[in-house]
C-alpha cells in the first residue's frame, strides 16, 4: 500500500511538471503518418491529418482505437521533443463469491511514459510502461473466479489473475509517409505487443472503469507483454496491414525481470478505420510454446470492432471481441466472446458493463482428462468522479459480476456465485471531450 501511495505521489509530481502545456481531452499528438490531428494546437509537427486517423498514444502496441477516443494524458513540449504520460491506479476491495472465492484489498495500476520526435521525414515514439502490481496484488494474484493462465510457485494459476510485469512495455514506434496516403511503420522492443488481437484491455476506452481483467484475456490479448517483438507494416488510406515476429512464451513468476527468448512466433493483422468513430481488426498468429506447464504450440485468431461516440458532456465506448485458441497438441479449440461498454454521461458519471462467454479447460489442472467448460461472466457497475479537473480525475465506483456455468461445476463453485468490487480510481484529466 505504501508503494501505491508513493506511485500516486510520483504521478501527481509528473503531472505538475507537464500541466503547463497539457492538452487534456484532445486527441493524442501524432498519428501513424507522422502528422498531428488538427484538434491538437501547439503539438503540430506537420500538416493536419484526416480526423479519422487513430492515435498511437491512446492504444497499445500498434493497435487502433477510434480517433474519437478522448486521451487521458499529460503532455509537454521540451524543445523539439513532445513528452507524454498517462496511466491509472485502482485501489479496491475485491470480493469473489462462491466456495472458491475470497476477498482481498489490492491495487491494479500502470504508468506509461512516451517521448516523440521528428526523425528522417517521419516520427519516432518511445514508450515505457510500468506496473507495480507485483507488489500490490496479494499472492498469488488478483482473486477472480474462473480465471486461468500463467503460474504461481510452478503450479497453474486458477481463480486468480496474474499481476502484470514491472516492465510491461519498452519499445519504439516509427512511422514515415511514403506518399500522400501510404505510410510505413516499424515497431519493436525488449517488451512490447505484437500485431495480434484487439487493443489490450487496460487501454481500451470501453474498459476504462473496469479494474478486473476479462476472463477471455488469455484467448484475446494476452500477448500484450511479449519479451521481444518486431513489427512492420503499411498504412494505406484507412487500411493497415502488419506482421510481427515475437517471443510468445508467457512471463515467468519473477515479475521484475525481462526474459528474452527466440522470436520464433509470428502474427499478421488487418485493421480498418472507416471513420473517426469506428475501428475493426482481424488477426492470426502461431504461438510457439506459450504455456510454461503445457507442451506444444497454439494458433490464435481474433476479430474485434471498436466504437466511440462523443456527445454533449459525455461519450460512449464499446468493444466487441472474438478470440479463438487452437491447441496443436490435442487439436482442441477454445472460443471466447466479449462485449463491453462504458458510458460517460453528465461529465462525471460512468455506467459500465462487460458480458463474456469463454471456454476454460484449466479449471482442474490435476484432472488428466482436462474437460472444457463454457463459462459466462456478466459484470455491471458504475463510477462517479469526485474530483475532476484539467489535471486529474478521482472516482469512486463499484461493480457486480454474475456467472453462468455447467451444473457439473456447482460442487466446486456453488450454485450461484456472485462477486463484487468497490474501487477508487485515479488518472490524468481530459478536460472537455472533443466533438
Amino acid at each position: 500500500m505504501r508503494f501505491v501511495i508513493l506511485l500516486m505521489a510520483v504521478n501527481l509530481a509528473v503531472s505538475g511538471a507537464l500541466a503547463q502545456d497539457s492538452q487534456p481531452g484532445g486527441q493524442s499528438a501524432h498519428n501513424h503518418s507522422g502528422q498531428a490531428p488538427h484538434d491538437m494546437p501547439g503539438m503540430n509537427m506537420g500538416s493536419s491529418a484526416a480526423d479519422w486517423m487513430p492515435s498511437p498514444h491512446a492504444s497499445s502496441g500498434t493497435g487502433w482505437q477510434p480517433a474519437a477516443t478522448p486521451a487521458n494524458l499529460w503532455s509537454k513540449k521540451l524543445g523539439s521533443w513532445e513528452v507524454m504520460a498517462h496511466g491509472a491506479i485502482f485501489l479496491d476491495y475485491n470480493q469473489q463469491g462462491g466456495a472458491r472465492g475470497e476477498g482481498k484489498a489490492e491495487s491494479v495500476n500502470w504508468l506509461m511514459l512516451m517521448e516523440q520526435h521528428a526523425l528522417g521525414g517521419g516520427t519516432i515514439l518511445f514508450r515505457e510502461m510500468f506496473s507495480a502490481e507485483s507488489l500490490t496484488a496479494p499472492h498469488p494474484g488478483f482473486p477472480q473466479l474462473f480465471q486461468t493462465g500463467e503460474t504461481y510457485h510452478g503450479e497453474p494459476l486458477v481463480d486468480h489473475q496474474h499481476p502484470h510485469n514491472v516492465f510491461a512495455e519498452l519499445a519504439l514506434y516509427y512511422t514515415r509517409p511514403i506518399s500522400e496516403k501510404v505510410s510505413w511503420l516499424f515497431y519493436g522492443g525488449a517488451a512490447g505487443e505484437p500485431a495480434l488481437g484487439p487493443v489490450a484491455f487496460m487501454h481500451r476506452a470501453s474498459a476504462a472503469e473496469l479494474p478486473m481483467a476479462p476472463l477471455s484475456h488469455h484467448l484475446q490479448d494476452s500477448t500484450h507483454t511479449s519479451f521481444g517483438v518486431v513489427t512492420a507494416g503499411l498504412i494505406m488510406d484507412r487500411v493497415k496491414i502488419e506482421g510481427s515476429a515475437f517471443n510468445a512464451r508467457e512471463p515467468n513468476e519473477k515479475r521484475y525481470g525481462i526474459q528474452f527468448a527466440a522470436l520464433d512466433s509470428w502474427s499478421a493483422r488487418l485493421s480498418v478505420a472507416p471513420s473517426r468513430n469506428w475501428t475493426a481488426q482481424y488477426s492470426y498468429g502461431r504461438l510457439e510454446h506459450p504455456e510454461a506447464l503445457e507442451p506444444g504450440s497454439e494458433r490464435r485468431q481474433t476479430a474485434s470492432v471498436g466504437y466511440m461516440r462523443p456527445f454533449d458532456r459525455g461519450s460512449w465506448a464499446t468493444s466487441a471481441v472474438w478470440g479463438r485458441k487452437h491447441k496443436e497438441l490435442d487439436g482442441r479449440n477454445l472460443n471466447s466472446y466479449l462485449l463491453e461498454s462504458t458510458v460517460n454521461f453528465k461529465t462525471r458519471n460512468y455506467a459500465l458493463m462487460r458480458l463474456e462467454l469463454v471456454d476454460k479447460d484449466e479449471l482442474f489442472p490435476d484432472d488428466p482428462a482436462r474437460p472444457s467448460f463454457r463459462i459466462g461472466g456478466y459484470t455491471f457497475g458504475g463510477a462517479r468522479d469526485m474530483v475532476q479537473n484539467r489535471l486529474w480525475q478521482m472516482a469512486l465506483g463499484a461493480d457486480l459480476t454474475f456467472y453462468s456455468k455447467p451444473r457439473a461445476l456447482n460442487i466446486a463453485y456453488g450454485d450461484n456465485p456472485v462477486s463484487f468490487q468497490i474501487f477508487l480510481r485515479v488518472r490524468p484529466g481530459t478536460g472537455t471531450h472533443q466533438h
